[in-house]
């Protein structure tokens, strides 16, 4: 199998994306929230895989007719933003006007980040938060906060987006990358669980959820904090 076979079926791994996306969409439309975050995770673990699969068979260069680049930005808009922005309002968890404001702030907010050409920093984190609002809603589907919390949490988080703050990328981030990859892959297991069970309250995958998720939205600034020995901070 030659490498730009390879590459191709790289692009197309990542097209597959698109697919989920509409699986989950449409469960989300009958308000199957468990099965549209199932396809969720899917799509999430189809783009931590595609990413080092793509590096390693060099895309760019065997198979440089498609945009690997163009293509994920457009599934993770639908996977990461647009589609947990529908279940958060769609939801008994924004009444009324909240949900208005918090999918208005999420959509615009984001497709502004996503389109910033400086969204990346030199050791392949990201600059501000990534719009990683498909992680933020599974957990407050999991334990269902006050609506006040949820504003605040959507409103920090959409404000941190536009700020020096560095956010890791578990796959791409070397430093302390041993322990952060190990905890996106919980993450995803998490995830997914919660979602099978229906977000049982009595789950443990709540718990994990909630730990994963604050180590992977703080890993970043701390690093920031702490700054790597013999090195300045690239953020």
């Amino acid at each position: 199998m030659s490498l730009r076979f390879k590459a191709i079926l790289v692009h197309l791994l990542t097209a597959t994306g698109a697919v989920f996306a509409m699986l989950a969409l449409l469960a989300a439309v009958e308000e199957k929230w468990s099965l549209m975050f199932l396809w969720l995770v899917v799509a999430f673990a189809v783009d931590g895989i595609d990413g080092p699969l793509a590096r390693k068979y060099e895309v760019k260069t065997n198979a440089a007719e498609f945009d690997g680049v163009l293509m994920d930005l457009i599934i993770d808009y639908l996977t990461y933003v647009f589609i947990p922005a529908y279940a958060l309002f769609k939801s008994d968890l924004l009444p009324g006007w909240t949900g208005w404001l918090a999918i208005i702030v999420i959509t615009y907010a984001s497709v502004v980040y996503f389109a910033d050409t400086r969204m990346k920093t030199k050791d392949n984190s990201f600059s501000g938060f990534p719009g990683c609002w498909n992680m933020l809603v599974i957990v407050l589907f999991a334990i269902e906060p006050n609506f006040y919390v949820i504003l605040a949490l959507v409103a920090a988080l959409a404000v941190a987006m536009f700020l020096p703050l560095k956010f890791i990328h578990p796959v791409r981030t070397e430093r302390w990358r041993g322990l952060s990859l190990p905890v996106a892959l919980a993450w995803t297991f998490f995830a997914g669980w919660a979602a099978w069970v229906d977000f049982h309250p009595e789950s443990w995958a709540h718990w994990g959820l909630v730990v994963t998720s604050i180590y992977l939205v703080a890993v970043g600034i701390v690093q920031q904090v702490i700054p790597a020995r013999g090195s300045v901070d690239n953020a």
